[in-house]
């Protein structure tokens, strides 16, 4: 018999069935249909208010802080200390842990820390351990010289960005495990606001701190600003996660992949992930390029990208979020789908313009309003694809997967930009995006969009 439990935080009603002792998985029961709208625009706006919502802010801000340490801040540092511009080409690899998270993603899932686990929780227990670490290690890069040691620079820089990665695996875990389905698409929005707020603090912040104090205060302060996060772990409570029974390679690493093999239509799914943000792929990627070709110089596109777009990008993440929660995930990725590929004709009216900071400012708040848009609502989709389970290792294998295939057709923009023409690559952009949406569609005729989630009680 399966009984049936309120859904924690939303009363709203669902299978729940405890795994049997042998660790064998149980079937999902359907969650109720939410592709309609069931929500109130001001419900949909009230919804960012939620405590929860202001946790995942500060996580998301914590999960952005490091990107930059290694990334462009970085850059900066190695190249005012002299290093050479292949050897900073080099350190660009470190960013390799982000695209490869998903090869560890089972264990944060899977094993629990002695004794921190078992006093806060399998999440928090992670995300606060990693968070130190991480604190611990952009300390440490923050005191290597990179001109005399620049093998410590690097691995300092190799291990921040294994521990920012990790960090990552736990947070979106965290935050996919603590909402209710409705509000996935909200609190992706709150995570990616978060963490645009964490670049700017460790790119602008940090090199305005760097040029008053140096770069090793400047990474110290950098490394304190992790415990943002930890804060907001300890403050918040450990959202709910199946305990299963069976062998570690069993339950962390086969089951994950064959219990989303066994959902109707999953190929289908996999096929949706990879082509919804075609189009975005191949506009996006030519974007800038675009612009310099038609006559903009650096300084204009920076003006007006750096913070108009920014701007535009956050506006429409907060849009898209509440968007997602008024509509139903699946209306949303439809319709924010055809407005994101509707802005596309920004670019074409751009092209036929050309050089004209007017039509530029239009553009870009075009491009990042709508991508913003539709990212929220996408990110929202792929959070409800998770079985609580397996919530850390499925939403890895995801998120890479979606990495594959933007930076896959990507790779032919410039060819196809070529062959085209400007007008005319634009207006082909758009159209990619039709399968996408065509996909989402039908997956949400045959209710496999969303996809159903349950709450599992742990083992008697």
């Amino acid at each position: 018999m399966v009984a049936w439990a309120p859904y924690p935080r939303s009363g709203q009603m669902v299978a729940r069935a405890p795994y049997p002792r042998s660790g064998q998985m149980v079937a999902w029961a359907p969650y109720p249909r939410s592709g309609l709208p069931v929500n109130g625009w001001r419900e949909a706006v009230a919804v960012y208010k939620n405590p929860r919502q202001l946790t995942i802010l500060a996580m998301g801000f914590a999960s952005g802080l490091p990107l930059a340490l290694t990334g462009a801040t970085l850059q900066i540092w190695l190249t005012e200390s002299g290093v050479s511009l292949t050897d900073i080409g080099f350190f660009a690899l470190v960013g390799f842990a982000y695209s490869l998270k998903f090869l560890w993603a089972p264990v944060l899932d899977r094993v629990p820390l002695p004794w921190l686990s078992g006093k806060l929780g399998q999440r928090r227990s992670w995300l606060i351990a990693i968070a130190l670490l991480l604190a611990g290690s952009i300390a440490a890069l923050g005191r290597a010289d990179p001109i005399v040691d620049p093998w410590r620079t690097a691995l300092c820089a190799a291990l921040v960005a294994f521990l920012s990665a990790s960090q990552d695996i736990v947070i979106d875990a965290y935050r996919i495990e603590l909402l209710t389905k409705e509000e996935q698409a909200a609190g992706a929005a709150s995570t990616q606001w978060g963490y645009r707020f964490g670049i700017i603090a460790s790119g602008a912040g940090a090199l305005v701190l760097a040029d008053a104090f140096g770069w090793p205060r400047t990474y110290l302060v950098m490394a304190a600003l992790i415990g943002v996060g930890v804060v907001a772990a300890l403050l918040s409570p450990e959202p709910g996660h199946p305990t299963v029974r069976g062998s570690f390679l069993r339950m962390a690493v086969v089951e994950p992949f064959r219990e989303f093999a066994s959902r109707p239509r999953w190929l289908l799914i996999l096929v949706f992930i990879v082509l919804y943000r075609l189009g975005d792929a191949l506009a996006g990627g030519m974007a800038n390029p675009f612009y310099v070709k038609i006559g903009f110089t650096k300084p204009e596109i920076a003006s007006v990208a750096k913070v108009l777009g920014v701007v535009a990008t956050m506006v429409g993440i907060a849009a898209g979020g509440a968007f997602a929660y008024r509509l139903g995930v699946a209306r949303a990725l439809v319709v924010g789908g055809l407005i994101h590929a509707a802005g596309n004709l920004a670019f074409i009216f751009q092209a036929y313009m050309g050089h004209d900071i007017r039509v530029l400012g239009l553009t870009i708040f075009v491009e990042n309003f709508t991508g913003g848009l539709v990212s929220a609502a996408f990110v929202g989709y792929l959070s409800t694809l998770c079985h609580p389970a397996f919530t850390a290792t499925q939403f890895a294998l995801f998120t890479s997967l979606t990495a594959v295939g933007r930076t896959l057709f990507a790779s032919g923009a410039g060819w196809l930009a070529v062959q085209l023409g400007w007008p005319l690559f634009f207006a082909a952009s758009a159209a990619a995006a039709l399968p996408g949406i065509a996909l989402a569609i039908a997956l949400s005729a045959n209710a496999a969009l969303p996809s159903p989630r349950v709450s599992a009680a742990s083992p008697p």
